[in-house]
């Protein structure tokens, strides 16, 4: 591990325990500036694991997360945001982490280490050549993350690896590489830091860009939204009002009327349909809603 990036020290940091709170907090944010710098630089790369998301997702392919600590938990946070704000089920977009659900809160000792583990949890769901297995591991040498890439690879399923040094063995494995090199940690080793932020920032990429090329996004609005709470009910109301230009009484007329379904709200509005005829429109439509309303 000490030739890794992510493991070595930081000359930044070098007295962290001797600055004043101030002066720690300067040089924790100039570091994590360094972040979106190296993101930028692949973005070429991550377009085209996106392109293969899409298109994957359109086809009834899944897109599941794999990883151990940090990794793992962003994974799993991703994927469980993607049910509210795009409206996917928890079979959609899959967050897998080594040593289960009970991982998400504590440590659980060796789940990592553990070359096996992943293969029996991609087995359980079963994973297939229709889905995308997406590995993220900061070292890019986590053994649970190898064994899953491994077995992705086997089922024929397109496999991406996420790391934060370069030249990974994870990379290796994969039919994308998505390597993103932020440099030591301001505490060294500690990769749940800038290593941690730019895995967040990869995963925020391709669920929404994903979700917008399968029609989930309408401009910039999020017109597959799940309402679970009076907030998302709100919203979307507020989403119906904005695209058809009308009140927020007429909206809310329209969005109980569509069953509480933004997009058939819309295309009821708009096309001055019922919600019969919005839905076979949407459907005919691939579920765009701007084709649905152009066509």
């Amino acid at each position: 591990m000490k030739h890794l990036s992510t493991e070595s020290r930081n000359e930044a940091s070098m007295h962290l325990d001797e600055m004043t709170i101030e002066e720690a907090l300067i040089t924790m944010n100039r570091e994590d500036q360094k972040v979106p710098q190296e993101i930028s630089k692949i973005i070429p790369k991550l377009s085209e694991v996106i392109e293969v998301t899409i298109n994957r997702f359109k086809n009834g392919g899944r897109i599941i997360y794999l990883g151990a600590g940090t990794s793992g938990r962003l994974g799993v946070l991703d994927a469980a945001e993607c049910v509210p704000t795009f409206n996917t089920s928890i079979n959609e977009v899959i967050g897998l982490i080594a040593g289960g659900q009970r991982a998400l809160t504590v440590a659980v000792e060796g789940a990592e280490d553990n070359l096996s583990l992943a293969r029996q949890d991609l087995t359980h769901i079963h994973v297939s050549d229709k889905d995308v297995v997406i590995g993220i591991a900061a070292s890019g040498s986590t053994p649970y993350v190898k064994g899953g890439l491994q077995c992705a690879n086997e089922s024929g399923a397109h496999t991406v690896a996420i790391s934060c040094n370069t030249d990974t063995e994870i990379s290796k494995l994969a039919n994308h590489a998505i390597e993103v090199d932020v440099g030591p940690e301001i505490l060294t080793g500690s990769t749940r830091l800038k290593a941690g932020t730019a895995q967040k920032l990869i995963l925020n990429m391709i669920s929404t860009l994903t979700m917008v090329g399968v029609g989930k996004v309408y401009d910039n609005l999020m017109i597959d939204v799940k309402a679970t709470n009076k907030k998302l009910i709100d919203r979307s109301i507020r989403i119906i009002q904005d695209i058809c230009d009308i009140s927020y009484s007429e909206a809310q007329q329209q969005f109980e009327a569509s069953g509480e379904n933004v997009k058939v709200a819309v295309v009821m509005q708009l096309c001055t349909l019922s919600k019969q005829a919005a839905e076979e429109k949407l459907l005919a439509n691939d579920s765009f809603v701007k084709r649905a309303i152009q066509s």
